[in-house]
């Protein structure tokens, strides 16, 4: 079989997840730590933790109206994490029981990495831990790689995609792409002022038929490459624009979901602030290349905390005979 009737007949049972981790934030806010390599957050502006919340329960609440497993544990007050809605940066878990454990470059976000959250993915949701890489004490010497958002994944086809940056250290996303038995793509892509992008899902998403990138922003030497290598999986690979990045139109998520009219579908997940920033062309080719689209405001989240939607969303792939609720 060639790789792209394997990327075809295998993307929509290995690439997207049923089941996914949310934290309810408790402490919500700007963090000064993160905006020194973030440059999508913004101080000030109306809402916060009260407004955080309420953006956080009506996500979940659609997700669930989807069909998607929602495991949801609450932050905890003290002490103060303002990062927590972001767990897809601190841990990943996979269809073989594999659990990543990853490193912070933020001395405030490594107080989110909980044994309680793990212990409610395994309660709730029926993942059952088979091994644990640990990457944490990479943080002694000042080396870190921050999950699925240092991560873009192809897991029908076992490539992980990574935009360096201070917080995707190179040698780290190999060590990481062979524990896990994947081949690593490495590449460099900055914004409009010439700054790197401090994660690779702010910029590229990989669907089970398509992947959103912003090619604008990647290095010419590395531009070409990618593309390629996107392409030969089969995928329609779908361009957007730094305007379009600058409004989370990269940090999209596509999961899967089951409906009794529709049997098996793929639903890819938005803010509507991405959703509103697409070109009519670029929507209508995103739209073809699922099943459905959820768009959901989460303003005041992707202002202070310079994360969108699939930043707020740790995928838990369940083996098929474990029982969700």
């Amino acid at each position: 079989m060639s790789i792209e009737s394997l990327g075809g007949a295998l993307g929509r049972s290995q690439q997207c997840a049923g089941a996914v981790l949310m934290i309810r934030p408790a402490a919500f806010d700007y963090n000064p730590q993160t905006a020194l390599t973030n440059r999508m957050q913004q101080r000030g502006g109306p809402g916060g933790q009260s407004q955080a919340l309420a953006e956080f329960d009506s996500m979940v609440r659609a997700l669930r109206s989807e069909g998607i497993a929602v495991c949801v544990v609450d932050d905890t007050p003290e002490p103060q994490k303002p990062d927590a809605v972001f767990p897809n940066n601190w841990v990943s878990f996979h269809a073989d029981g594999t659990l990543v454990l990853y490193p912070m470059q933020a001395e405030s976000r490594r107080r989110e990495r909980r044994p309680e959250v793990i212990d409610a993915v395994t309660r709730q949701l029926g993942f059952k831990v088979s091994r644990t890489v640990d990457l944490t004490a990479h943080e002694r010497s000042g080396r870190f790689l921050e999950g699925t958002g240092s991560l873009v994944l192809d897991r029908c086809n076992r490539i992980a995609y990574a935009c360096l940056s201070p917080r995707t250290h190179p040698e780290l996303v190999e060590e990481w792409a062979r524990q896990l038995n994947y081949e690593a793509v490495t590449f460099e892509a900055f914004d409009p002022g010439g700054v790197p992008y401090y994660h690779t899902n702010v910029m590229m998403c990989i669907g089970a038929r398509m992947a959103v990138v912003g090619t604008c922003a990647m290095a010419a030497d590395d531009r070409d490459r990618v593309i390629e290598k996107l392409r030969v999986t089969g995928r329609d690979v779908i361009e957007i624009q730094y305007d379009e990045i600058g409004q989370f139109a990269g940090n999209l998520l596509e999961l899967a979901s089951w409906d009794e009219a529709l049997g098996d579908y793929q639903l890819l997940v938005m803010s509507d602030a991405a959703r509103r920033s697409l070109r009519p062309e670029v929507y209508t080719r995103l739209s073809a290349s699922t099943d459905s689209v959820l768009a959901v405001p989460v303003p005041t989240i992707e202002r202070l905390g310079g994360g969108s939607v699939r930043c707020m969303i740790a995928e838990v792939f369940v083996p098929a005979e474990a029982s969700v609720t």
